[in-house]
């Protein structure tokens, strides 16, 4: 983790002198440093972020995702923030909205918004396909439901992109390891076919593997590159596993 902190602070407090601030520190944000040549993470990002909001705005989106535990959040997304921010720096997302106290949470010492709170705000302010890739990898990571978010839904009826946020809700599946499969199950929806069931058990047996999504019956399924049977098993194919499936290989997406 790259040491992330406010100049006129450090300055105050007499470490780092101005001479070594100029030449030892890169400016990232409005009065928000880091050392000059230190690779920056997501949690360092996050961290710029909020003290770029004089520790007043709440991390939300992706960002809050990714504190929650949700992967596949790249190090630079910009990192979303709440509150009565004005003009924020490249990288950052400010939305000034309303939030209520039972809609905040301290992870890692940082105001972050709730479980359903992020999962509301993914499903509204992203395109169908993001929000849903998104919305999955967080219920992956903590088992969170449409369910659960129903009460949030509830009280914002009148917010921008509640439909929206409702639809996407309705798509996600947390039984999705990536963003690849989420991509190949719309793709199967949106072709017309029923919603698949994802990671499908399959056995020859003596040894179980998984298929990422496909349908009981009849038993034919589809494994993305990224599939999880592990590698030294990738020479036995998913149907010599269980003779009654048939399965193909997907694509990868054009996004």
């Amino acid at each position: 983790m790259t040491e992330v902190f406010i100049g006129s602070e450090a300055l105050a407090g007499g470490a780092p002198t101005r001479g070594q601030l100029r030449w030892n520190y890169r400016k990232v944000h409005r009065d928000v440093y880091v050392p000059r040549d230190a690779p920056r993470s997501l949690w360092d990002n996050i961290r710029a972020a909020w003290l770029w909001s004089n520790r007043r705005g709440v991390i939300a989106g992706r960002a809050a995702a990714a504190l929650h535990g949700a992967k596949w959040v790249d190090d630079f997304t910009p990192i979303e923030l709440v509150g009565p921010l004005n003009h924020p720096s490249p990288g950052i997302i400010v939305r000034r909205e309303r939030i209520s106290s039972d809609d905040v949470v301290e992870l890692a010492g940082l105001p972050v918004t709730s479980l359903a709170r992020t999962a509301f705000d993914l499903g509204r302010h992203l395109p169908r396909g993001v929000a849903v890739a998104n919305l999955d990898a967080l219920s992956n990571a903590t088992g969170i439901s449409a369910d659960d978010v129903a009460e949030v839904v509830g009280r914002h009826r009148g917010a921008r992109g509640v439909r929206q946020c409702q639809v996407a809700l309705s798509l996600m599946d947390g039984g999705a390891q990536s963003p690849r499969e989420t991509w190949l199950r719309l793709v199967l929806i949106d072709g017309g076919l029923p919603r698949p069931v994802t990671q499908i058990r399959v056995t020859d047996g003596r040894r179980v593997a998984f298929i990422d999504m496909g349908y009981e019956e009849p038993k034919v399924g589809w494994s993305t590159t990224e599939s999880n049977i592990a590698p030294s098993d990738h020479s036995m194919s998913m149907t010599s596993r269980d003779p009654r499936w048939s399965t193909a290989a997907a694509g990868t997406s054009s996004r």
